[in-house]
């Protein structure tokens, strides 16, 4: 079954169950993809959350049986997962504007969100740098903060953090590296290398262990021998805009129409520098073929 197929299979799965109190786990379970993985497909193609694109179809089916019938906001506030009046009526009030009564006037602009469907879409405006690598396992060590699919604004503030408290230095002389080295030797970062529960995944800035590494006091990951498409930027004046673009790229113009799909293994970031200085970043997808 090809990736947007199971997206589809997916979203109808959501349709079907808009009462329930989905998780992200049942809804990956209709795909072959982990929680994991399918919340990061589906942050990158939808451009949301899954999460939130499910408060949005539930708000906007609610603001419909507002105006379709004479059902109580406090009934349709617990129809739609909410456990009580004043925090359905705070939630509609961000995506509708007005009060969950006052949708029931004739006349009144509200904010639908209909149900999401999957198509490729070629755009074939800008190429795509991008070359296939086969690797075999390796180790990393490092830094790990777990993160929602709702947080993905935040990582930006964990590499501040990661460089003003001197945290990379610590590392790199653990590492035995120059704090100043880039490329697969140097620090970079990997994503979703082992489940964690929740709509949430672990992300961990790491660098390669050694045999000479010291790695106490660090979180260890195996990254497994994979196939790997890998997506390199054009030159950046500093790290970390391109990563974001990059995968965005990869999920929603690259995946769908190449012939391969994505496999079970963690989402490598790779941030380079040329032998002149220049910089350049680049992401990492485990693939295999269709």
């Amino acid at each position: 079954m090809d990736m947007l197929t199971q997206l589809n299979r997916a979203m109808a799965y959501v349709e079907a169950h808009i009462d329930d109190s989905m998780a992200l786990a049942d809804v990956s379970g209709e795909t072959a993809y982990s929680p994991y993985h399918f919340g990061r497909l589906f942050y990158y193609i939808a451009g949301m959350p899954l999460s939130e694109y499910i408060r949005r179809r539930k708000l906007s089916l609610a603001a419909m049986a507002m105006q379709n019938g004479g059902a109580r906001v406090l009934d349709v506030a617990v129809m739609y997962g909410y456990d009580s009046a004043d925090s359905f009526t705070r939630a509609f009030v961000r995506q509708h504007g007005i009060t969950p009564s006052a949708a029931r006037r004739p006349g009144v602009s509200l904010t639908i969100f209909p149900p999401l469907t999957f198509q490729i879409t070629i755009k074939g405006v800008q190429a795509m740098n991008w070359r296939i690598e086969e690797r075999e396992a390796f180790e990393v060590f490092g830094i790990e903060r777990v993160f929602s699919h709702d947080e993905m604004d935040k990582l930006p503030g964990f590499w501040h953090e990661f460089h003003e408290t001197g945290a990379c230095d610590k590392l790199c002389a653990a590492a035995g590296v120059r704090s100043g080295d880039h490329g697969e030797r140097g620090i970079n970062a990997v994503c979703g290398y082992r489940e964690v529960e929740g709509n949430c995944f672990p992300y961990m800035i790491y660098t390669l262990r050694r045999p000479e590494s010291n790695v106490e006091g660090y979180t260890v990951a195996h990254i497994p021998k994979a196939t790997w498409a890998v997506f390199r930027s054009e030159a950046v004046p500093r790290f970390g805009p391109a990563i974001p673009v990059l995968f965005d790229r990869a999920y929603k113009e690259w995946l769908p129409a190449s012939e391969y799909e994505r496999a079970a293994a963690p989402d490598l970031e790779i941030y380079c520098m040329e032998a002149d200085g220049g910089l350049y970043e680049e992401v990492w997808i485990p693939v295999v073929k269709r």
